[in-house]
């Protein structure tokens, strides 16, 4: 897809991967449509930026209310939808599912499944009307892999994944295409606009890779109609050994978070 002059639509994107996903497809020459539930760092996108083809919505993507009222705004200001990218995401505390509240439990599956899941149920007979058109999801390693003391935020984005994966499937004779991206470690804010502190230690042996990177290698992915992305090297790293000796794969990363 050549996404100069396409509307797209980016959860998330007042900051990390989303906020740079906001600016490079504005390089590109895409009208963006920039969801997320801060609306301070939405402003501060729309003021640093300055950019007429820049849209700017404050959505929470759990309120079915939010994203009923964001339709009727978002076309409002656009004639249509081209692409629709899910990038919003929320981890949990790094905390046990025995001793993890269900509340925060529902939360990330809200965040993390419900709200993609609900997106692409509001605009998918819009993006139907298109002679082509895009769903791509931001999944991450978490959702094929299990992490320690991150179970439910796990599930929630394997619940993701196999989302995308059956929409590729329903989808394959229309004009919408379907991408999974499954990132590993990224130097994002996510931790902190989770409400989560995290220890130095659970991460100081993993290279990340920056916002910049993984959201330049996620368009590629909508340009070259690329089906499926392990972004990083941890990622394909660990889709390699899981799928060799899960069980290692494992005791692996369990001990790798411990030290």
């Amino acid at each position: 897809m050549v996404l100069n002059s396409k509307r797209v639509i980016v959860t998330g994107g007042a900051s990390g991967v989303g906020k740079e996903l906001v600016k490079q497809l504005l390089e590109k020459g895409a009208y963006v449509s920039a969801l997320d539930i801060n609306i301070e760092n939405l402003k501060k996108l729309k003021a640093e930026l300055n950019n007429d083809k820049l849209f700017i919505y404050q959505v929470d993507v759990t309120n079915d209310k939010n994203i009923k009222d964001f339709k009727k705004d978002y076309f409002k200001d656009q004639p249509w939808i081209d692409v629709l990218i899910n990038n919003a995401g929320i981890i949990q505390p790094f905390i046990n599912i025995s001793d993890l509240d269900i509340n925060i439990i529902e939360k990330v599956m809200n965040v993390n499944y419900y709200g993609p899941l609900k997106l692409i149920k509001t605009f998918i007979n819009e993006l139907k009307e298109r002679d082509e058109a895009y769903i791509l999801n931001v999944s991450s390693m978490g959702g094929f892999f299990p992490f320690p003391g991150q179970s439910a935020y796990g599930a929630s984005k394997a619940a993701l994944s196999l989302l995308t994966e059956g929409l590729y499937s329903e989808l394959l004779d229309t004009n919408i295409k379907v991408s999974l991206v499954l990132p590993g470690a990224m130097a994002t804010d996510i931790a902190k606009n989770s409400d989560i502190e995290i220890k130095e230690n659970n991460s100081k042996e993993i290279k990340m890779i920056t916002a910049s990177e993984a959201a330049d290698k996620i368009i590629k992915v909508i340009e070259k109609n690329k089906f499926k992305l392990y972004l990083g090297n941890d990622s394909k790293f660990m889709n390699f050994m899981y799928k060799l000796n899960a069980k290692a794969a494992i005791k692996f990363i369990t001990k790798l978070m411990k030290k």
